[in-house]
């Protein structure tokens, strides 16, 4: 039996608890996807698998269900540590053949920096999967984090 993903949407979720586990929890809420049973995939976008919005994809989804995701998740419990984490998509031009999906957390980052990031993640698998020469930084694309 093959898995294969008929559709893809993107959703984030932000917890705040003492407590880890808790935290997660309402970070999942807040993602709307708390009430599935998530399964974490690597990280290949189906040959022409439509991305469609977060209110698309969760109508043909019902609660108890296996929902396969490519997750980022970061935490920490230091008072105002800035963390953040991101899933970065590459779409071929050529929809037959597969696409790539990147995940990246990091410390010290805000989210659009990490956003940047998973992003050029993304386009350098794709792009070094299809042979294409892809140097992020003379793209202008890439992005450096910094940790203080």
């Amino acid at each position: 039996m093959r898995v294969i993903p008929k559709k893809l949407f993107f959703t984030k979720g932000v917890g705040r608890h003492k407590h880890e586990l808790q935290s997660f929890e309402l970070a999942l809420r807040d993602a709307r996807i708390e009430k599935f049973n998530l399964v974490s995939v690597s990280s290949i976008l189906p040959p022409g698998c439509p991305i469609v919005t977060r209110e698309e994809g969760l109508k043909e989804l019902v609660p108890g269900q296996i929902v396969f995701c490519v997750m980022a998740r970061n935490s920490t419990n230091e008072p105002n540590r800035m963390v953040a984490s991101s899933v970065g998509c590459a779409v071929p031009a050529d929809g037959s053949h597969y696409g790539y999906l990147s995940e990246h957390h990091t410390f010290g980052a805000n989210a659009e920096t990490a956003g940047h990031y998973s992003e050029d993640l993304a386009a350098t698998m794709l792009a070094t999967a299809l042979g294409i020469p892809f140097d992020a930084e003379r793209t202008g694309t890439s992005t450096r984090t910094s940790t203080r």
